[in-house]
């Protein structure tokens, strides 16, 4: 029997048509698992082994296959450009699809702002996030407005606001990541918080909070810890 890729016969060359990949993501995605989902994105017959290896290369950590440059993905055994450019492309639209919705959201409570902020705990780097609300407190944009060190000796509050000021917004609520996976605040959060809430009343734009975001879906609310808020 004719083998392929390192020696062994293509698993997907074994397979019923009801156990393969993509009858399995047709019939019911939520079902599947990742090696499934990513073998029907990437296709072929090696499509098994090739996704096993994207996934052992990460450990099975999908938050580090997320933040993959194309040279890093194209490294791993089996995986060309065009593998490559699917697998961004799909991580891509994804948060895309998620902007989309979040564009209709009502934000009334910190859990409902935590998940707007879900895909910040894959960052690498410290992001600041701004979640601009209207009256009714719907959602009328989720905007990145720094990224590095989130401390209060480098923000510049007049940047932070300006997209709030060009939507003319009545409040907004801050997040930003611990890319350590640990959302508890620092002493600086806090500072940042006290900063950003003055800020706000001058502006008369209310800061409603302000998150960290963890891994693991983990987040705490400043507010709620009473930490830079009067």
């Amino acid at each position: 029997m004719q083998t392929n890729f390192m020696g062994v016969t293509p698993k997907f060359k074994l397979l019923a048509v009801r156990e393969t990949p993509i009858y399995r993501v047709a019939t019911d995605p939520s079902v599947c698992t990742d090696i499934e989902l990513l073998s029907a994105l990437i296709g072929g017959s090696k499509q098994f082994e090739i996704a096993d290896a994207v996934l052992a290369h990460f450990n099975g950590d999908l938050h580090q296959l997320y933040q993959a440059s194309v040279a890093e993905l194209v490294s791993i055994t089996g995986v060309g450009e065009a593998i490559a450019a699917r697998v961004k492309s799909a991580f891509v639209l994804s948060l895309r699809l998620t902007a989309t919705q979040t564009e209709r959201a009502t934000i009334n409570s910190p859990e409902d702002a935590a998940k707007l902020c879900a895909d910040m705990a894959a960052f690498d780097v410290e992001h600041l996030r701004v979640i601009i609300l209207n009256t009714r407190l719907h959602v009328l944009a989720v905007t990145d407005v720094y990224k590095g060190s989130v401390n209060s000796a480098q923000i510049r509050m007049g940047e932070v606001f300006r997209p709030a000021i060009q939507r003319n917004a009545s409040s907004v609520i801050f997040a930003h990541n611990h890319p350590s996976g640990d959302p508890s605040p620092s002493p600086d959060d806090a500072a940042v918080t006290r900063s950003m809430a003055q800020a706000g009343r001058l502006l008369e734009i209310d800061v409603l909070d302000h998150l960290v975001i963890g891994q693991g879906g983990g987040w705490i609310s400043l507010k709620q810890k009473g930490l830079g808020f009067a």
